[in-house]
């Protein structure tokens, strides 16, 4: 016998609804993905310190360029509002306080993974892909890699290119500002 489980998916105004009345409070890590709210893994030291050590080096290099955004929400849909750990954005002079960021904002984002790789490649990376966010970097703590993805389809990133320490890498938005894998990876 198969059992059906018949699931409520929330809209990204039903979310915002449910954190105005304070049903979601800022101390529930979740996030909305495809409908569903997802609670979000802790950040761990190594995680926090490779967030916090990113930051550095995108503000430095990218300050006249890019808001760098760090671990806030952007909107990719009506049914998704990831949480990436930092948004690389087009520069405006709000600094996107009247709507979140959405894809045709955003030049990339970056994932800091350690306990979760395998969600952001087989969850997160592809719902970037499907709403066309140009450029995606995961960073592989555990593996001690940095996966770039490019060339966004409906089914996910065509290009994917994998540096490891001792080679540089940037944006493809900024390719004249390089940054080194170990400083990245730290």
């Amino acid at each position: 016998m198969t059992v059906q489980i018949l699931r409520k998916k929330f809209t990204v105004e039903q979310y915002h609804r449910m954190i105005e009345s304070g049903i979601l409070t800022e101390r529930d890590r979740v996030e909305l993905l495809q409908g569903e709210i997802i609670e979000m893994s802790p950040i761990g030291r190594q995680h926090a310190a490779c967030v916090d050590r990113l930051n550095e080096l995108f503000v430095m290099g990218l300050a006249a360029k890019a808001i760098i955004r760090v671990q806030s929400s952007i909107r990719l849909n009506d049914s998704s509002e990831p949480q990436p750990d930092l948004a690389i954005l087009q520069r405006r002079s709000d600094f996107y306080a009247n709507g979140h960021p959405q894809p045709k904002d955003i030049f990339a984002l970056v994932e800091v993974s350690d306990t979760t790789v395998e969600f952001d490649r087989s969850v997160k990376v592809p719902l970037y892909a499907q709403d066309n966010i140009a450029e995606v970097w995961i960073i592989d703590l555990n593996a001690q890699l940095i996966e770039v993805c490019r060339q966004p389809q409906s089914t996910g990133y065509q290009r994917v290119q994998t540096f490891r320490r001792g080679q540089s890498l940037a944006f493809q938005a900024f390719a004249e500002v390089q940054f080194l894998a170990d400083r990245i990876l730290g």
